[in-house]
């Protein structure tokens, strides 16, 4: 069974893993239970918009208590996304924000910082796959396709000095839209 640090993070991967037909959009329903030896479940179900097939993903919820969202997890690394995926959602939600608000309306710029809070914790996760008094992820930690595909894509970037210095830009730009 998956094992969730947090619901954010039962939804990413649910939003990382598209129907067999290709379709990434599912509008889900969830419920919790215990499950026979008191671990708590998280069930989440819907019908994909497209060809109608139904989708289930049953995730184990970790025993430690998440930090509120838009984190993913705690200290520890993801059991079930890989750094590669958490970088190239984070650079896909940075990529669609611009990087001065200038000119932003309200409306747009409240969106933009929800993306950009989203981008940042994204970010933050690859950076726990990194081994204590390591310098970089180690190749091992990309498990999906196209998170390996992002490392072997550029290597350097999963480097801490270099997620350290993305983490210190997109805080910035946080900064600039919650300003």
């Amino acid at each position: 069974m998956l094992v969730a640090r947090s619901a954010p993070e039962c939804r990413l991967y649910i939003d990382l893993h598209p129907c067999h037909c290709g379709e990434h959009r599912l509008q889900v329903e969830h419920s919790l239970r215990a499950d026979p030896g008191g671990a708590l479940v998280a069930d989440y179900w819907g019908t994909c918009p497209r060809c109608g097939a139904g989708r289930t993903f049953v995730f184990e919820l970790d025993e430690e208590i998440p930090p509120p969202p838009p984190a993913y997890g705690g200290d520890r690394p993801s059991r079930i996304l890989c750094p590669g995926q958490f970088m190239r959602y984070s650079t896909r939600l940075a990529g669609a924000v611009r990087a001065d608000p200038r000119g932003v309306s309200a409306g747009e710029r409240v969106r933009a910082a929800g993306m950009l809070e989203l981008a940042v914790a994204a970010a933050v996760e690859v950076v726990k796959f990194i081994p204590p008094n390591g310098d970089a992820v180690p190749a091992q930690a990309f498990t999906s396709p196209e998170g390996l595909a992002e490392y072997q894509a550029e290597p350097g970037r999963f480097r801490r000095v270099r997620l350290e210095a993305n983490l210190e830009v997109l805080r910035g730009v946080l900064r600039s839209y919650q300003g």
